[in-house]
């Protein structure tokens, strides 16, 4: 099991798939760590090809935040607050609308990058690094 499986588990496991929560870009950005690590040697073939089978199957269970003018235009309003890279800005900016527009308050997000990890804390976000434990209040 790769390092923050459990994690993750433990923490989508109980919920309904109407409290879990995608950005249309983290559909791109599962697919595209799960063959980076596969192209590296952290996972074997056949283990790739379950982990986006799995993913196919869960993903299309979930709540979708699509990228839309208001994710754009937020994405470059996180970029000037925090200096985040694009991509990031988007996958941030997502969860900031999603939250605007269910008035779903409680969402954590989880990334396992700390300057991303930082820039949500600071958006008063709950965070996780399911990977390596990582809390930006401690760092």
């Amino acid at each position: 099991m790769e390092d923050g499986s459990r994690r993750m588990i433990d923490l989508v496991e109980p919920l309904a798939q109407a409290q879990k929560l995608l950005s249309s870009l983290g559909f791109v950005e599962v697919h595209s760590a799960i063959r980076r690590r596969e192209r590296a040697g952290e996972l074997t073939p056949a283990n790739a090809a379950q982990a986006i089978s799995i993913m196919s199957e869960e993903i299309p269970l979930m709540m979708e935040q699509t990228i839309n003018p208001s994710v754009i235009e937020t994405s470059k309003l996180l970029i000037d607050r925090h200096g985040l890279r694009a991509l990031d800005a988007v996958q941030l900016a997502s969860c900031h609308v999603a939250r605007a527009t269910t008035g779903i308050t409680d969402l954590v997000f989880v990334a396992s990058d700390k300057a991303l990890l930082t820039a949500a804390q600071r958006e008063n976000f709950e965070v996780l690094d399911p990977e390596k434990n990582y809390n930006p209040r401690e760092a």
